[in-house]
């Protein structure tokens, strides 16, 4: 019975042993814990929590803190690219802006000082003049495009918009620029109405956008395509050139918001880097998405995918 009662004894001392040691351990494991999540946040370093436990308890709070500090980090990278871009997308505008401003005041200092030039002469500089400030005032509307596009401030009304008018009526509206500049067009509108979901000025703009853009960098190809087609879910808008093209390594980057063509070909879409991203946040802004493809001298496509509509 003694012998019995030793032993029942030694076993829950035992058991208060491994307690006491467990606890000890675990209040030892949540200190590391604490300090060394104490300076991964003041540090901001990429570290993570590595805690060699069997508490099971302890391990679900290592996962979901570490869950926490990649959000943060990814939060953290996205700001910093953010302040990256921002900055150079004011540096851009900057420069847009100081180029025909200098020319703007260049111009109006001839016409204050120099009292010999004649009223033909002042007619043509002042039609510079309002040349260049149209320039600057685009730029300006780009800008503030973009800014209010982003910040979601004003719905765009959806409805169901006949595809092929939309797409007859812009590529028609440029027949003759193209042709004067000696463009071989192609267009392939199905005869069949076809039927998305979007909004027709927004989607004018985008076309317009896209369709200015072919002319001005497919130039050395001389051909401008548009081709409207459908599945069962989705309408498709190819508008396309036969230009320089763009690098394999800039496809992903051309709408990005600070984004120019110096990087690509010849400052591609707006030195300011907007056009695009104008464009893209446009589709957006209907549920759509934008693609391209592009294989230089043979064919540059930009591809706006939006919600098919059937009734």
């Amino acid at each position: 019975m003694v012998n019995l009662l030793i032993g029942i004894i030694f076993i829950l001392l035992c058991v208060i042993y491994i307690q006491y040691k467990m606890r000890k351990n675990s209040s030892k494991n949540l200190r590391y814990t604490y300090e060394k999540l104490e300076s991964i946040v003041n540090e901001k370093t990429g570290e993570k929590l590595l805690v060699m436990t069997d508490d099971l308890e302890l391990q679900k709070l290592l996962v979901a803190i570490n869950q926490l500090l990649d959000a943060k980090q990814k939060t953290n990278a996205d700001h910093a690219k953010v302040e990256i871009s921002m900055r150079k997308m004011l540096s851009n505008i900057s420069h847009d802006l100081k180029t025909p401003l200098t020319v703007i005041l260049g111009y109006t200092e001839m016409l204050n000082k120099d009292k010999t030039i004649n009223e033909e002469e002042q007619q043509i500089l002042l039609e510079k003049v309002h040349v260049k400030t149209l320039e600057v005032m685009e730029l300006i509307h780009k800008f503030f495009d973009l800014a209010k596009l982003e910040s979601g401030d004003k719905a765009i009304e959806m409805t169901k918009v006949n595809m092929n008018e939309v797409c007859r009526e812009k590529i028609l509206s440029f027949y003759d620029l193209v042709t004067t500049k000696g463009f071989h067009v192609h267009i392939d509108i199905p005869e069949r109405n076809i039927y998305a979901l979007g909004n027709v000025e927004v989607l004018g703009r985008v076309l317009n956008n896209l369709i200015s853009n072919a002319i001005t960098y497919g130039d050395d190809g001389k051909t401008l395509g548009m081709t409207l087609r459908d599945d069962e879910t989705n309408v498709y808008i190819d508008v396309w050139d036969t230009g320089k093209g763009i690098d394999e390594s800039h496809i992903d980057k051309v709408f990005e918001r600070m984004y120019t063509l110096e990087d690509s070909r010849n400052r591609l879409y707006q030195g300011s880097g907007l056009g695009l991203t104008i464009t893209k946040r446009l589709v957006e802004a209907m549920d759509g998405k934008i693609h391209l493809s592009s294989k230089p001298y043979e064919k540059t496509i930009f591809t706006v995918v939006l919600t098919k509509m059937l009734f």
